[in-house]
């Protein structure tokens, strides 16, 4: 009997284990790469303090997008459509897109970067990545995508093994994790905006709920669904870890300038070794194929669910026409803009993390709004610790945003350079 039972237990955490861990690790993505890149690198281990509070924050919102889909089988888009109306629904669904596609030209942005250290052309992998992409969706099941993006994940064990090439100061990097450091210039507040933002996202809110929901899970799955969450939260954050203290050890270190992620890979040759900017690469590659699957594929599924238009990995393209028409949209605009001549790669990377984090209070007072209500969550509703966390997180990125705009008078009145 207690045989049975613990093996029931196990299929249970099984099938619930996937979209906590997909979603969380889809958030270090090609812009998320080049943020922690661009961290270690100009700061030094300086900012590995926000992924303490990141990894917090990451785990309590997303396990509110997998809570509010399992208790009520419905998209995010869609319940706020239900609680606020057409109005306020698209005006969500709008603030989701715009964020979308910023970082989805930075998915492709991030494949071309990773190209450049191969020494290949983005003018020949940019359209095979995009029709590799599209034939995953298109022609997989839900169980087989679930499963690409499993190990995909995966792959980000790389960033570990370079972190470890680069021989840091671990007593100083860890001491660095549970020490703030602060300051009003410029540069450092985009960094921070930037590395809450390219971790939480407003496309990983509508991912997180839509895929709970696409695989049927309900609040009775809820404990396993949550491990997968929290193990999530953990494990991207891990990644961020090791690659800003990779670039802290050894472009920091050495005072070196970097232009993109090509750049940093390319830099810890002579400091760690050929096979770690071989690692670093790949890694690249990876995150980068991995967000540029789930960036369109988020912005289809909230979009027709918030309408009640037909979606799902499952149907064909006949059966949901908007929901394939939206997933190519993305694919293509994005692949666009990043073969055109001379287009600033790295600017696309950067900037779409920081738009992330300037939109992302929008999505998440939603996000509050819905989980409080018991007429919707019923006895699921949010924890005060919870909604303390969850409400400092916006609080405090609607005042670093806010600190970003006024930077440049900040900098008149202390007398600090703007950069």
């Amino acid at each position: 009997m207690k045989r049975r039972l613990a093996r029931h237990k196990w299929i249970l955490l099984l099938a619930a284990i996937g979209p906590g861990i997909i979603a969380a690790n889809a958030d270090n993505d090609a812009g998320g790469i080049w943020t922690y890149s661009l961290a270690g690198a100009k700061f030094g281990y300086g900012l590995l303090w926000v992924l303490t509070i990141v990894t917090i924050s990451l785990a309590v919102t997303q396990e509110m997008g997998a809570r509010m889909g399992a208790v009520t089988g419905k998209g995010f888009g869609g319940l706020i459509r239900e609680k606020f109306g057409a109005r306020w629904s698209a005006f969500a669904i709008s603030v989701m897109l715009i964020a979308n596609l910023g970082t989805t030209n930075a998915e492709f942005a991030g494949i071309a970067t990773s190209v450049k250290i191969f020494g290949g052309s983005k003018y020949v992998v940019i359209p095979i990545a995009a029709v590799a992409v599209y034939m995953l969706i298109a022609k997989f099941d839900y169980r087989r995508v679930q499963k690409v993006f499993i190990v995909s994940s995966c792959l980000y064990l790389a960033y570990v093994i370079s972190g470890f090439m680069a021989h840091p100061d671990w007593g100083f990097a860890l001491k660095s994790l549970a020490r703030p450091t602060m300051s009003f210039k410029t540069d450092y507040l985009l960094m921070f905006i930037a590395v809450v933002g390219t971790t939480i996202t407003p496309w990983g809110q509508f991912f997180i709920q839509s895929f709970i929901v696409d695989k049927r899970l309900t609040k009775d799955d809820l404990k396993f669904a949550r491990g997968d969450v929290y193990v999530g939260a953990f494990f991207t954050n891990f990644i961020s870890f090791f690659i800003i203290v990779a670039c802290a050890a050894t472009i920091h270190a050495r005072g070196i300038t970097i232009q993109d992620a090509a750049d940093a890979a390319l830099a810890l040759k002579p400091l760690a070794g050929s096979f770690a900017t071989i690692l670093f690469g790949l890694g690249l590659l990876n995150a980068s194929l991995l967000g540029a699957a789930v960036l369109p594929l988020t912005s289809a599924y909230a979009t027709c669910e918030t309408f009640g238009w037909e979606a799902g990995i499952d149907k064909t393209p006949r059966q949901a026409p908007i929901f394939y028409g939206l997933f190519t949209f993305f694919i293509v605009v994005s692949c666009l803009i990043v073969l055109i001549p001379g287009v600033p790669l790295t600017t696309l990377m950067v900037l779409s993390q920081v738009l992330n984090g300037a939109l992302l209070p929008i999505i998440l007072i939603f996000v509050l709004l819905v989980t409080n209500d018991k007429s919707v969550m019923g006895e699921h509703t949010n924890s005060k610790a919870f909604n303390i966390i969850a409400t400092a997180t916006t609080v405090g990125l609607i005042i670093m945003t806010l600190l970003l705009l006024a930077s440049p008078l900040i900098a008149r009145f202390t007398g600090t350079a703007v950069p």
